[in-house]
């Protein structure tokens, strides 16, 4: 039997934590203030899970910097009393981190936000107060009086947030702190705002079977607070006798890709520079960071680089991956791929609250998900026409259910554009998802038939109960611009003019090439991708998009930064708020976005053009056949090109509600 020390149990601070799994705190924003109904539902089934502990996402101390939890909220401890009654039969242990966001947050009266110096969030953009001393001694009374509140709630122990660039941070760092006061200049006066607020947190909740720690990150930005100076911080704390764990990770708003590195990091990203603070510690320490299996976990604490180790993503990418782990099914972890997109690309993106690209359920635990699913009376036969992410998911749950479910995929393996774009540069994390979704398959008795291209007729043939029709999309190729669409691309029959398929599928097509133009219609990472993989050819690229900014889509995943880092290594230029107009015998011509055509007088030289725009959906099968098949659902890019996590999701709803009294919408959406 495996011996996982990862799932061995620890104390801290005389809480004894089940094993050393952390979930360490993240937004979600489920909760507006308060702990909801939809918060609850997703702690408690990383509880059922086996998670050891969860470090609750930041409860605002004070009304100058609110947040998804907050401690002056009234109605604060209602739900965590809900909470508590539901995780504790489980034995998963729950701490609170506290925290104020100093520069970063605009507080509720619409006043300034408070910080160190009047240096303002590269986020927020606005100039904050630098605090008084009587500022100061309010937040550190509220920091006590937030760690009472949590001790009077049950909860376990506090974490006091003194990274990622937050209020504390902002003390902490020379960049921020500019301060000629007893709070600024030295490091031994940096520190006297993290010693004040750690004593006083300390002070108000002393007592045995409460934990007080920490959270502490070099913030990898220059000239700012680094690894040298969060260990004598830590040693500080430590030999003060003012943290019972030290959690360590690192980055700020200032390096935003660090704090939740994506697919391009390696695993444990983290963790050689955390490991130079923990390995010089003595109170239980946790290190984090992209890491996604308990193996990993356990040789992180086999190495001495932590006691602990914090695995969110991938806990939020499967719930029941300690669970899963222990009972000797490892290779059933759903696996996080670490695309960002949706975590934190749906925290900070339009939706404005955490998603999962894997993992339909999050957010919505208590309305679906596996743990939801409930085996059919009657097993029906579900056809799956298509076998990428969205068709492969949708025959998945639907054989979860009970049913028999048959799968025909054109091509001769799995995948569809996912595997195209896994190809791509630092994107081979994607198959990951791939590997397990036919894993899964063919464990639940999913029929797949490969090479097979299908047709009405042979629907008709086979006659199912239920019919998925994932038959994803294609590149349109007709020079459509989004911002211009009565004015397309001109010279679309030139032999130069590519889809990003046609490279990915065949790379040799650029070699022995200079030069090339990039048209981003999309601004996600296709077009991304593509540059990239020219840069690494040794393409001078020119990048051509409508956007004011580049591949914007990509922001709020933090994959802009860490690409353009890369794109910087070759010859890559930006042409911003432009479109191109027409291909011609020199190059590609271009123009502003919405200027005339006769103001286009720049020509960009191009051996090859990639156009990236919208595709178009294969939907043929729909229309003939929504009437003939008792229940039909139309999903993933068949319904309407978009993006992985949709696909997924629907597969999901697709798989979960066929053959059943569930009411479809025209196009098979739910």
């Amino acid at each position: 039997m495996t011996v996982h020390p990862a799932l061995s149990p620890i104390h801290i601070g005389g809480v004894e934590i089940p094993n050393r799994i952390v979930r360490t705190a993240h937004g979600t924003r489920f909760g507006g203030g308060v702990m909801t109904d939809t918060l609850i539902d997703y702690h408690v089934l990383r509880a059922e899970g086996g998670v050891g502990l969860s470090i609750l996402e930041i409860m605002s101390v004070h009304p100058t910097s609110p947040s998804g939890l907050n401690s002056f909220d009234a109605h604060i401890g209602d739900g965590y009393a809900r909470l508590l009654q539901r995780v504790r039969p489980h034995g998963m242990k729950l701490f609170q981190q506290i925290w104020h966001g100093g520069h970063h947050t605009p507080p509720l009266d619409g006043s300034p936000p408070w910080s160190a110096s009047d240096v303002p969030s590269p986020r927020l953009g606005v100039v904050p107060v630098p605090m008084t001393r009587a500022m100061i001694d309010e937040v550190v009374a509220a920091f006590a009086r937030t760690a009472r509140l949590c001790r009077s709630l049950g909860l376990d122990g506090v974490e006091v947030h003194a990274a990622h660039g937050y209020l504390i941070h902002q003390f902490l760092s020379p960049a921020t702190n500019q301060r000629t006061d007893e709070y600024g200049g030295s490091l031994e006066n940096r520190m006297r705002l993290l010693l004040e607020i750690m004593t006083s947190v300390r002070a108000s909740v002393s007592a045995p079977g409460f934990a007080v720690g920490v959270r502490l990150a070099p913030d990898m930005s220059s000239g700012g607070w680094d690894e040298h100076a969060v260990l004598q911080a830590a040693q500080r704390l430590e030999s003060l006798g003012l943290a019972d764990f030290i959690n360590i990770s690192q980055g700020s708003y200032h390096a935003f890709d660090k704090m939740i590195g994506g697919m391009h990091e390696p695993t444990a990203y983290e963790v050689p520079i955390s490991r130079s603070i923990t390995r010089r510690l003595s109170v239980p320490t946790i290190v984090t960071g992209r890491v996604r299996t308990i193996e990993e976990a356990d040789q992180i604490i086999r190495d001495g680089d932590a006691d602990l180790v914090g695995m969110t993503r991938a806990t939020i990418a499967d719930p029941m991956l300690v669970k899963k782990t222990r009972e000797g099914h490892a290779e059933q972890v759903r696996p996080c791929i670490a695309c960002n997109q949706g975590c934190v690309g749906n925290l900070l993106g339009p939706q404005g609250r955490m998603g999962c690209v894997v993992n339909a359920a999050v957010g919505s635990e208590g309305q679906i998900g596996e743990h939801l699913l409930t085996a059919v009376s009657s097993a029906r036969h579900v056809m799956v026409v298509g076998g990428g992410p969205a068709g492969m998911e949708a025959a998945r749950v639907a054989a979860l259910r009970g049913h028999r479910v048959s799968l025909y995929e054109a091509q001769p393996q799995l995948g569809g554009a996912l595997l195209l774009a896994a190809r791509a540069p630092t994107r081979h994390g994607l198959r990951d998802l791939l590997t397990w979704q036919e894993q899964e398959l063919y464990r639940s008795g999913v029929q797949i038939h490969l090479n097979h291209w299908i047709e009405v007729e042979d629907v008709l043939a086979i006659n199912p109960d239920g019919l998925v029709l994932a038959t994803g999309s294609f590149p349109r190729m007709d020079g459509l611009q989004t911002a211009n669409p009565g004015q397309p691309l001109q010279g679309m029959d030139d032999a130069r003019v590519i889809s990003s398929w046609d490279l990915f599928m065949q790379p040799s097509i650029a070699e022995g090439l200079d030069s090339a133009v990039v048209i981003d219609d999309l601004g996600h990472y296709e077009a991304v991708a593509v540059a990239e993989q020219l840069i690494q050819m040794g393409l001078s690229v020119d990048y051509v998009t409508r956007h004011p900014s580049f591949a914007p889509q990509c922001d709020a995943a933090l994959m802009t930064e860490p690409v353009l880092r890369r794109l910087a290594l070759g010859c890559f230029r930006q042409h911003l708020r432009s479109r191109a107009v027409v291909v011609e015998p020199e190059g590609v011509r271009i123009g502003g976005t919405f200027l005339p055509d006769e103001q286009a007088t720049r020509v960009l030289p191009a051996q090859l053009v990639v156009l990236v725009t919208p595709n178009r959906s294969l939907c043929a099968l729909y229309e003939p056949l929504k009437n003939r098949i008792e229940d039909v659902r139309l999903v993933g890019d068949a319904l309407s090109p978009r993006q992985l996590q949709v696909a997924m999701r629907e597969g999901f709803m697709a798989g979960s509600t066929i053959c059943s009294a569930v009411p479809v919408t025209e196009g098979g959406g739910q």
